[in-house]
């Protein structure tokens, strides 16, 4: 066995993802129109889960939101990389970041609220959110 290889606590410590997680929670967050700049979320460490609702009350008018992993990424400006969320709709995914944005899709403010698990990997070992760009966003 090489005794060069040392396994280290991080973002690939596989240990750290099957563990249970650290609870995240935000709600009542105010969702910015489209034409103002994005609500930025960040996590005090990197997630293992994001659950994202659109918590905007059924009997108002539409108010979709967008949310994605870049301030770009949810303007739209290089590509449309994001995810729109209609009046009560929620989206789960396992993913691995320190931020979400929030962005209204149309001229209204809207509301959402932010479930997510934490790890205990320190988010400076994920030095860069994503761009917003090639895919990612």
């Amino acid at each position: 066995m090489s005794g060069n290889f040392q396994y280290t606590f991080g973002l690939g410590h596989v240990g750290s993802y099957q563990a249970s997680s650290k609870p995240y929670l935000t709600s009542s967050l105010t969702v910015p129109s489209s034409s103002a700049d994005p609500l930025e979320i960040e996590f005090p460490n990197v997630s293992r889960f994001v659950i994202v609702t659109n918590t905007s009350d059924a009997s108002d008018p539409s108010r979709p939101i967008r949310f994605g992993f870049s301030e770009n990424g949810v303007k739209g400006s290089v590509d449309n990389n994001y995810v729109v969320l209609d009046n009560g709709e929620t989206f789960e995914a396992e993913f691995r970041v320190i931020k979400v944005f929030l962005l209204s899709d149309g001229v209204y403010e809207g509301s959402g609220s932010i479930v997510a698990g934490m790890t205990g990997i320190e988010k400076t070992h994920l030095l860069n959110n994503w761009s917003g760009s090639v895919g990612v966003g």
